[in-house]
């Protein structure tokens, strides 16, 4: 399938899918955080949607964050590689981000086209998975698929905002209901509070950090190199690697983690 970079409608359906309350069920809310769930007719994909109020934070201070990537590899303590492969337009670029899952479970990584968008005083980040004829599957770790992901900012003023992010997933595995859960009730959560921890952290780290560099507010500083569209094929799950981790039990995954921090 081709690749298609989002147009004004992919990013405004996105953001009405993040607003509406319509078919999702609340399976978290507490400390300012919400998590809705949206179980699709494949069970082992599932859509969830988190929502956090950001006080003493700039909608465009969020917005920096989320595209930093120096900035990200401080604060995402789950990320184990990321980096910008090339750009595709002024406002799309193709990129590699890998995470560690909880141990015995193999580890993930992505290859994904970006496209973002202020809308007024919204700020959209999204993306969907590609497949790159020099960024193949590796050995060690599961390739899954993000079907749609991504960030909608709204501004609630002059230093406050609201971060949606929004996410359907295809782990390429069948994996443990108890993962499923933790997912929602413990790891999304965390992650947002992480989000916005490192927003207030942000501008003193900017300032000692090339300042003025910020090459998705300005083209013109953008040294990636420019990628072809037509290098690009959307990535179908099933042309990947699916493995059954469904066996994998809680106790025996806590306590390899318990040997990881040892």
């Amino acid at each position: 399938m081709p690749v298609q970079i989002p147009d004004d409608t992919d990013f405004l359906s996105f953001r009405d899918q993040c607003e509406s309350q319509d078919g999702w069920v609340a399976r978290y809310n507490k400390g300012g955080v919400t998590v809705w769930c949206r179980d699709e007719e494949c069970k082992t994909v599932q859509k969830l949607k988190m929502r956090i109020v950001c006080k003493d934070v700039t909608a465009e201070t969020l917005y920096d964050v989320l595209h930093d990537t120096s900035y990200r590899k401080k604060w995402d303590t789950n990320m184990i590689d990321t980096f910008d492969i090339g750009r595709l337009t002024v406002n799309a670029d193709v990129g590699y981000y890998s995470w560690k899952c909880p141990s015995p479970l193999k580890n993930r990584d992505f290859v994904t086209m970006r496209s973002w968008l202020p809308l007024g005083n919204d700020y959209l980040i999204i993306n969907y998975s590609v497949k790159h004829p020099e960024y193949p599957p590796k050995k060690d770790y599961v390739r899954a698929v993000s079907l749609l992901t991504g960030y909608l900012i709204q501004s609630n003023g002059a230093n406050c905002c609201t971060l949606y992010y929004l996410t359907q997933v295809d782990p390429r595995g069948s994996l443990p209901k108890w993962v499923v859960n933790r997912v929602s009730q413990f790891v999304a959560p965390k992650a947002m509070k992480k989000i916005y921890k490192a927003c207030l952290k942000y501008p003193e780290w900017k300032r000692k950090h090339d300042p003025n560099l910020k090459p998705w507010r300005y083209p013109e500083q953008n040294t990636l190199p420019c990628i072809s569209v037509a290098d690009l094929t959307v990535q179908r799950a099933d042309s990947l690697e699916n493995i059954d981790e469904s066996s994998v039990s809680e106790e025996k995954a806590q306590r390899h983690s318990d040997d990881d921090e040892t």
